[in-house]
């Protein structure tokens, strides 16, 4: 990442650049975010780019405006602007900053650097590699419906591993394949998912119905296909990077991914060893 430092329109301007697309920047954004003490508030534009957050710091309201552009398939530029609410105070700074280090300069550095090694940390612990066009295999699927957070899907998922495993295991029901997972609906401005979870099984009779589980077929399909390998946490990311592969090779797709996990994280090891298909559907005309 390379950074630099400006004065235009807001009080401070810092760039720098960063080696991935604008959507993991601004999930990573919003995910460091909510772990901030002095962070109140969080807004974000419906075109994704654009974000903007509210600190407060002493005695003072500093906002931050988040702008993120793609430069390449791989590289994007963020732009911030920090700008004190308090008109006497901007004024102040934008007369200062060119010609010292102020204590709202070094403040916006600060935070702004935190937040680079943050996203640098997470941008090196995975990898996504478009595939292209290939069939989503057919499955029948033994599952449990399930609506989270974007960022909280791997949690859903830990909540009813075992006891899918169990219920299935106990009753004699034979595994067809990992773990998987369906996006029935998914809400990109609110970061909310709907899914269902859990386990391809051989179609057979006397499947257990007493339990949460429930069953359907995956019809086989054609779809785009990228592998991811990193947490499952933010597996997400290929569904951004499969986004943008559709765009650009004019593919018209279903934002409803279908992921297939091939590690068990209880096992340990580097997440970036764990592997996920992902798939997003291409619609056809009838």
């Amino acid at each position: 990442m390379v950074w630099y430092f400006f004065i235009k329109s807001a009080d401070y301007i810092i760039n720098f650049k960063s080696n991935t697309f604008p959507e993991t920047i601004i999930q990573s954004l919003k995910l460091w975010n909510n772990g901030l003490d002095s962070s109140v508030e969080l807004r974000e534009d419906a075109n994704l780019s654009h974000v903007q957050q509210t600190f407060n710091i002493a005695d003072s309201t500093h906002i931050y405006d988040w702008q993120i552009k793609l430069l390449t398939d791989s590289t994007s530029q963020v732009t911030v602007g920090v700008t004190d609410k308090n008109l006497i105070n901007s004024l102040k700074n934008k007369l200062l900053v060119p010609f010292s280090n102020t204590d709202f300069s070094t403040g916006s550095e600060k935070i702004v650097f935190n937040f680079m090694t943050v996203l640098k940390d997470h941008v090196d612990n995975f990898k996504i590699t478009i595939i292209g066009i290939e069939e989503i295999p057919e499955k029948f699927l033994a599952f449990i419906p399930i609506k989270k957070t974007q960022v909280e899907k791997a949690k859903g998922m830990m909540e009813n591993s075992s006891f899918i495993g169990e219920v299935l295991l106990k009753n004699g029901v034979e595994l067809n394949g990992p773990p998987m997972l369906e996006i029935t609906e998914w809400n990109r401005l609110k970061d909310s998912i709907s899914y269902n979870f859990g386990y391809p099984v051989l179609p057979q009779q006397n499947l257990p119905t007493n339990t949460e589980i429930q069953y359907k077929k995956l019809e086989a399909r054609k779809g785009i296909k990228a592998i991811y390998h990193g947490n499952y946490i933010t597996s997400d990311r290929a569904w951004y990077a499969l986004l943008r592969y559709a765009k650009k090779n004019n593919l018209d797709v279903a934002p409803r991914a279908i992921e297939i996990f091939y590690n068990n994280p209880d096992m340990g090891g580097n997440s970036i060893n764990w592997k996920t298909e992902v798939y997003l559907p291409i619609i056809i005309e009838q």
